[in-house]
């Protein structure tokens, strides 16, 4: 970092300066969200890196509650969509409307058009529908009444699914998954978080709300920061070396790992890493990346990008597995 100071000194104090709100936020949904500091952490990481998150976890750990908490400190626009097997690609981005009295057609839009998206329960959609979301994610744009409309800015897709219950469900097609910044696994609370959250929500009049403490362009204002905090060349090599490292784990000495291995990341996940790394720097106040903000977002970045064989399933063997032997073999510069 000694080679360029100003720089990275000038990037702390924007920090600094544009990304106040941010533990603010952090404040408001640790009212109502006991523990979960991952889940809140993925969230941020998220929002900050303009990168859609995909959480998995069983009914009932506040998955939509988080979401719900996020997009009411942040202000603007929320719509949440139950997406269920009916469910019609109409329903996400809008129609046509013909009005009798006048004769004329208008276009309605759909609940896409919004700042924070909860696509409640994504894997019950039907392909065509997923198909219009893949769009909206991707592009930043719908095809509506044979024009193309622009999403609002900033535009995050926040998405729920259960690892367990697979009746009336559409598993996400690779390309879809691969959209998905993050893949933030929600597991149980301890034994005293629970007591805690017993006590917290356990009223119906006097349960904890969140206040909103920050707008869009508050958002925006703190993107603008990131592609300046500093990335040493030795930690852009390091990302590079471990999603090669899943693609062909015997470049890392991990022969054996191989045969459980279908496919690894792409480049896309290289990225993905960066632009992770760079945010999680950002929620700590720093101008630059340090080796542990790599550590910490890769097996989020990675566990939805690498498919095990069948194999590896019968051994009982799971992407995270595979990502922690990956991350002990390949060097930390």
């Amino acid at each position: 970092m000694s080679e360029r100071p100003n720089e990275v000194e000038a990037v702390t104090r924007a920090i600094a300066e544009r990304g106040a709100f941010l533990h603010e936020v952090e404040q408001q949904l640790g009212r109502v969200l006991v523990g979960q500091r991952a889940l809140v952490r993925g969230l941020l990481v998220g929002l900050l890196s303009d990168g859609h998150v995909l959480l998995e976890g069983l009914p009932g750990l506040a998955k939509t509650l988080a979401v719900k908490s996020l997009a009411a400190a942040l202000g603007g626009v929320f719509h949440r969509i139950q997406f269920t097997p009916d469910l019609l690609p109409s329903d996400l981005v809008g129609t046509q409307v013909y009005d009798p009295n006048t004769g004329a057609w208008s276009v309605r839009q759909g609940p896409v058009f919004a700042n924070v998206l909860l696509a409640d329960e994504i894997n019950r959609a039907p392909a065509k529908v997923q198909s219009a979301l893949l769009e909206a994610m991707e592009e930043r744009q719908v095809s509506l009444a044979g024009e193309t409309r622009a999403l609002p800015d900033p535009f995050i897709v926040l998405a729920t699914q259960n690892p367990v219950e697979q009746e009336g469900t559409y598993p996400l097609p690779e390309a879809q998954v691969d959209r998905f910044l993050l893949k933030v696994l929600v597991h149980y609370p301890s034994e005293a978080e629970e007591r805690e959250i017993v006590d917290r929500m356990g009223g119906t009049r006097h349960a904890p709300t969140v206040e909103p403490v920050a707008r869009p362009q508050d958002v925006v204002a703190i993107r603008e920061v990131l592609d300046a905090v500093r990335l040493d060349p030795s930690l852009r090599d390091y990302v590079v070396t471990l999603v090669r490292a899943s693609r062909s784990p015997a470049d890392a000495g991990l022969a054996d790992l191989a045969p459980l291995v279908l496919y690894g990341a792409s480049p896309r996940a290289a990225i993905a890493m960066v632009r992770a790394a760079r945010a999680t720097a950002v929620l700590e106040g720093r101008g630059f990346v340090l080796p542990e903000d790599v550590k910490a977002v890769a097996p989020d970045v990675l566990r939805h990008r690498l498919v095990t064989t069948y194999e590896a399933e019968a051994e009982g063997v799971t992407a995270d597995d595979l990502l922690a032997r990956l991350l002990e073999a390949v060097p930390v510069p």
